[in-house]
C-alpha cells in the first residue's frame, strides 16, 4: 500500500515552503490546507517545526492537539525534538509518530533509548541530505549543518539502533519540482529493510512511478500538493504581516511546479499496477 503523504513545513502560525529549505514564503494557516488534505483522502501528514532548531523546542502542540481532533489520519510531527519528554509531549498532543534529526545525529543512543520506550514504529528519522563530490552527506538545522556523515552508513545506524522508518529529503530537490532523487533512493533502500518515505523535489507522475518501483513505502509531497491546494480552497487565511506575505498576496502559483490533487496521484498509481488507499 502506497502511502501519499503531504508534508507541512510550520514556522509560527503559518504554512511554509522554500526552495532547498531555504527561501520560505508564507501559503496561509495550515489548518486550511489540512482539511483540504484530510477530504482529499491524504494517507498520513508530516508536520515539520522549521524554526524549533533556533528555539530549542517544538512549538506545534497546540497545533497538532486541535487538528487531531478533526483529522483521523497518523500524524508524524518533527523538529526540536532532543528528550524522551519532548516526544512524550508531541504524542500527548496528538502526534502518532515523531521524526527525530539533529537530535538523533549528536547522540544517536537517543534513537534506542526512545524507541524502546515509545516503540519503533513510533520513531521515524529525517535524513536530510546533499550531494557533495558524488557523496551523500547528512545536515542538521533543516539542512543548514553539514554532519560530515555518509548517509548510507547513517541510515544504516538508524535501523540497527530500532527507528522503524526513515523519511529521506534532497535538500538540493527540495521546492523545485525536478522530481525525487532517484539515485539517493535507490541506494538507501538498497541498504535498510524498514520502510523509507521519499521527500524533496516530488514532480513528473513518471518520477513518482519510479519512485514506488525503486522501493519507497511513501510518497511526501509539499509544493505540488500546497499550490493545487491554494488555487481550489475557497479562503486561504493568514497572520498579517508574519514572514514572507508577497507569495499569498500576490496569488501567482510558480509556474515550474507541476500542481496536483492526492487523488490525482493515486489515480495514477493505480494506474500503474500499485496499491492506494481510496
Amino acid at each position: 500500500m502506497i502511502r501519499i503523504i503531504p508534508r507541512l513545513d510550520i514556522k509560527g502560525p503559518n504554512l511554509v515552503k522554500g526552495i532547498n529549505l531555504e527561501g520560505l514564503r508564507v501559503l496561509g494557516n495550515p489548518e486550511d490546507y489540512v482539511k483540504f488534505y484530510y477530504e482529499s483522502g491524504a494517507d498520513e501528514l508530516i508536520f515539520q517545526d522549521v524554526v524549533a532548531s533556533l528555539y530549542g523546542r517544538n512549538s506545534l502542540h497546540e497545533v497538532i492537539s486541535r487538528m487531531s481532533k478533526k483529522m483521523f489520519v497518523p500524524i508524524t510531527v518533527g523538529g526540536g525534538l532532543r528528550t524522551l519528554d519532548d516526544i512524550k509531549e508531541v504524542l500527548r498532543a496528538g502526534a502518532d509518530k515523531v521524526t527525530l534529526n539533529s537530535a538523533a545525529i549528536r547522540n544517536p543512543k537517543f534513537i534506542q533509548e526512545s524507541s524502546m520506550k515509545f516503540g519503533s514504529s513510533t520513531i521515524a528519522i529525517s535524513i536530510e541530505t546533499i550531494k557533495y563530490n558524488g557523496h551523500y552527506l547528512a545536515f542538521v538545522d533543516n539542512g543548514r549543518e553539514e554532519t560530515g556523515l555518509d548517509v548510507v552508513s547513517w541510515a544504516l545506524k538508524c535501523q540497527e539502533l530500532g527507528a522503524g522508518e526513515l523519511l529521506i529529503t534532497s535538500v538540493d530537490r527540495d521546492g523545485t519540482g525536478k522530481g525525487y532523487d532517484l539515485e539517493l533512493l535507490e541506494l538507501i533502500t538498497k541498504a535498510v529493510s524498514i520502510p523509507v518515505v521519499v521527500n524533496g523535489g516530488a514532480g513528473e507522475f513518471e518520477n513518482l512511478n519510479k519512485s514506488v518501483l525503486i522501493g519507497a513505502s511513501g510518497l511526501a509531497i509539499a509544493s505540488g500538493l500546497h499550490y493545487f491546494a491554494f488555487q481550489h480552497l475557497e479562503k486561504i487565511s493568514t497572520t498579517v504581516n508574519e514572514g514572507n506575505t508577497v507569495f499569498i498576496k500576490g496569488g501567482n502559483c510558480p509556474k515550474n511546479i507541476l500542481k496536483y490533487s492526492i487523488s490525482e496521484v493515486k489515480s495514477y498509481l493505480m494506474s500503474q499496477g500499485f496499491e492506494c488507499r481510496i
